[in-house]
């Protein structure tokens, strides 16, 4: 039995970051914050992060910070999986991510294993790890985003999974979000005692990274088009085209496409984007942090980390939440709109002609960099993420914690 407690010539913590990676960014980068948050305080830290991401080679790492890649998997329209590589079929494909993880814990043998939103990992993958782990002492975490998705949704996904099931082998849980703000698990039929295990940490601060004295100089004021990783983006980004090529709007817009936005719709976009004087476009910035501290307003589409970015760097922001395969932006949005802190523009919430949309969207941002930014509405400890974890992670938060 293994206590984790502090001690005079204790070796350096080791925290394992499972981040299963099937679709988009935010996985990564919400890994990626904590890590940096971790041996940021102590720098002799050592955090390992095991992702699916297929761009996590585009990221830097602090010192302290490895990334080790997993066999990428990707989700189709139909809401069905399959293996990034030609020729593998998906059982074999979770099958050697299984072991991977399984090896690298073997090996580094955290102290801490902080398991990002899916309780027993992609199909299972983590199961194994997890009770090894537990019989060894470490110390289990699930970490949770603020939103998963509607209860109607996520009581039958989570009962189809498992998930349910596998939460008594996790010692805490952490929300990176306030309960008044939502409550993921709520009306979930959690097992005894785990209610009891959750804390809410506040959102994530992000910080951006330093940049070159021109990027500081005075410029024409821009607003920022960002649908995150962008594989479902295509609405958002057609939206804000349409309306610049309807009307006059006095703030230019940049649009980050994201790596996964489709090729097809991203070529017909640049194209029209390129012929407008008030538009521009990048591919991808893997710093999108810079340019959304200098952006006059941010169109997005309410992803968990968009939005804490959004609150970290206080933009005026519109948010254009998708609906499917999940409600998670949706809810979101509906909430930080309720509290002032976003705009918002619901998919279907009026009737009408495209011409009529088109109006309503010019409308809005046209308005956008006058709306008042987030700090105007005050919430208590609400960007308070990365200081609640950093005390939560702390050996000594969990000297009473040992192996059953």
């Amino acid at each position: 039995m293994r206590v984790l407690a502090p001690g005079p010539g204790a070796p350096p913590q080791r925290v394992l970051i499972y981040s299963h990676d099937t679709f988009g960014l935010g996985h990564l980068r919400r890994a990626r914050a904590i890590a940096h948050a971790l041996v940021a305080e102590v720098p002799e830290r050592r955090v390992v992060i095991l992702s699916g991401s297929p761009v996590s080679h585009a990221f830097r790492f602090a010192p302290g910070v490895t990334c080790r890649r997993l066999p990428g998997v990707t989700k189709l329209a139909s809401g069905e999986y399959r293996s990034l590589g030609a020729g593998h079929h998906l059982d074999e494909v979770v099958a050697t991510r299984t072991a991977l993880i399984r090896h690298v814990a073997e090996r580094f043998d955290p102290d801490l294993f902080l398991v990002d939103k899916e309780p027993a990992g992609f199909h299972g993958e983590v199961l194994p790890t997890l009770h090894r782990l537990k019989a060894r002492g470490c110390r289990l975490v699930l970490g949770l985003r603020d939103v998963l998705d509607d209860p109607a949704l996520l009581a039958p996904e989570w009962e189809r999974k498992g998930a349910l099931a596998v939460l008594p082998l996790y010692d805490s849980l952490w929300v990176y979000g306030l309960e008044a703000i939502y409550a993921p698990l709520a009306g979930l039929a959690l097992p005894a005692g785990v209610a009891e295990r959750l804390t809410y940490t506040g959102y994530l601060r992000r910080e951006a990274p330093s940049a070159p004295a021109e990027d500081d100089a005075a410029e024409e004021p821009f607003l920022l088009v960002t649908p995150g990783g962008g594989g479902d983006g295509v609405d958002l980004v057609e939206a804000v085209v349409r309306a610049y090529e309807a009307q006059t709007l006095e703030h230019r817009a940049l649009v980050v496409f994201g790596p996964f936005f489709p090729a097809a719709e991203q070529a017909d976009l640049s194209a029209r984007i390129a012929a407008h004087p008030r538009l521009a476009s990048l591919d991808f910035d893997a710093r999108l942090e810079r340019l959304m501290r200098r952006a006059a307003g941010v169109v997005a589409m309410g992803g968990y980390n968009t939005f804490c970015e959004i609150l970290s760097f206080d933009r005026p922001a519109l948010i254009l939440p998708r609906v499917r395969p999940r409600r998670e932006q949706l809810i979101r949005a509906r909430a930080a709109a309720r509290l002032g802190l976003v705009g918002v523009i619901e998919p279907g919430a009026e009737d009408g002609a495209d011409t009529d949309e088109t109006a309503r969207m010019a409308a809005a941002l046209a308005a956008l960099p006058h709306r008042p930014p987030p700090s105007a509405r005050p919430i208590p400890g609400l960007l308070d993420g990365l200081p609640a974890i950093r005390r939560l992670a702390a050996p000594d938060a969990a000297a009473c914690v040992a192996a059953e």
